[in-house]
């Protein structure tokens, strides 16, 4: 790989970082926009608040697991943007099609559908975004590259609540998600054509795989353990509509409050992590832990600090964790570093989200205790690899 034989120029990669960033802004409006309804749609259509949490727990599974496989095609082919846009190509459609699903099993399907879409492309984009990171920074790089993502997942939100406000109803604003999906393609395509750190895909020669580090496996455990503890933003929502604590227009709002504060503290831990490295991640699970209380115990303005310290734990995550993963992995690696990584993450979530999805019908206080117990412990062990990792 070229880029990987010379510095890219700072402005240039600057410029590449902006550009995926303008992708990921539409591809955000798009399936974060239907994210934000995920939990009331499958209700609506006859889901349980089980079904909600084992589907959006099998979406994860799908979104991260594929990474294994897509990620160790990206290292062998080096075809990076065939399978960042074919993935995206998957990703994209999947969403409008849920306007047309009529009971939850079709919306699960298609749920888990954009999933896979965005498990297929993630690792070869994030291989490409890298290369162009280290040259302004990683952790930097990839906050700048998260607030993009998190200004469509605010936007993509906003635009579901006027349309659920307008209709009464969620199928619809499906529908008007195919607008900043088919500008998320134009977007790939400017990228692909402006992209300083690869030449065209092409076959790399055979080289022998080397194992990973022991501090990859150490960071993978550590990162299992906030996956398992992470609550799905359905769960949430599904929470608030059942109680009748936000009217179901409401809902989409919160969750773009949540990226908003995930595409802000994506830039501040960001910026944190190229200065103090793992501990800012420790720093932001701390405050992401105290989501769990204040969204299921707490009144009105008590749920909007949760959801405000959920949002700030996600932009700790989108700007650490790939970053810390570049850092003790190296270029040849990395793809398949990215792969095996989320294959691990995607399944942690699926049994936390599982596990959080039947204790709700039983016990909140025990979905709450497992999601903090989980998160501080892996609080504790990015701190303790905080040396290990370098900034």
């Amino acid at each position: 790989m070229s880029a990987a034989n010379g510095a890219l120029n700072r402005a240039a990669a600057m410029r590449f970082i902006v550009m995926l960033g303008m992708v990921s802004l539409f591809a955000d409006m798009t399936y974060e926009g239907a994210r934000s309804i995920h939990g009331p749609l499958i209700r609506n259509l006859g889901g349980s608040a089980a079904v909600v949490g084992v589907v959006a727990g099998l979406g994860e599974f799908f979104g991260f697991t594929l990474r294994l496989l897509s990620g160790a095609l990206a290292d062998r082919t080096r075809a990076y943007w065939t399978i960042t846009i074919f993935g995206y190509l998957v990703n994209l459609f999947a969403v409008p099609a849920l306007a047309f699903a009529g009971n939850w099993q079709m919306a699960a399907l298609l749920v888990v559908l954009e999933r896979t879409g965005k498990s297929l492309r993630a690792p070869a984009r994030d291989v490409l975004l890298s290369e162009a990171a280290k040259e302004v920074g990683s952790g930097w790089g990839f906050g700048i590259h998260a607030a993009f993502d998190q200004t469509g997942a605010v936007v993509g939100p906003l635009f579901v609540a006027w349309s659920v406000a307008r209709s009464s109803g969620y199928s619809s604003a499906m529908l008007w998600l195919a607008i900043p999906a088919a500008c998320a393609l134009v977007a790939l395509l400017v990228a692909r054509a402006n992209d300083p750190t690869v030449k065209p895909d092409a076959p790399a020669q055979a080289e022998t795989q080397q194992a990973f580090p022991a501090v990859f496996w150490l960071y993978i455990v550590a990162a299992a353990l906030l996956a398992i503890g992470y609550c799905d933003f359905p769960i949430i929502a599904f929470h608030f509509e059942k109680t009748a604590l936000f009217r179901a227009s409401s809902i989409p709002l919160l969750y773009a409050l949540a990226m908003a504060m995930n595409g802000v503290m994506a830039l501040v831990f960001g910026k944190l992590y190229d200065g103090l490295g793992l501990t800012a991640l420790a720093l932001g699970l701390v405050i992401s832990a105290a989501a769990l209380p204040l969204s299921f115990f707490g009144g009105g303005a008590m749920a909007i600090a949760g959801v405000m310290c959920w949002g700030a734990g996600m932009g700790a995550m989108d700007a650490i964790l790939r970053a810390g993963i570049s850092k003790v992995v190296s270029m040849n690696k990395r793809g398949r570093a990215f792969g095996v990584f989320n294959a691990i993450y995607g399944a942690a979530w699926l049994a936390g989200s599982s596990a959080m999805g039947v204790l709700y019908g039983y016990s909140i206080t025990g979905l709450v205790a497992l999601g903090i117990v989980a998160q501080l412990a892996a609080a504790a062990g990015f701190f303790s690899l905080r040396r290990k990792i370098g900034t």
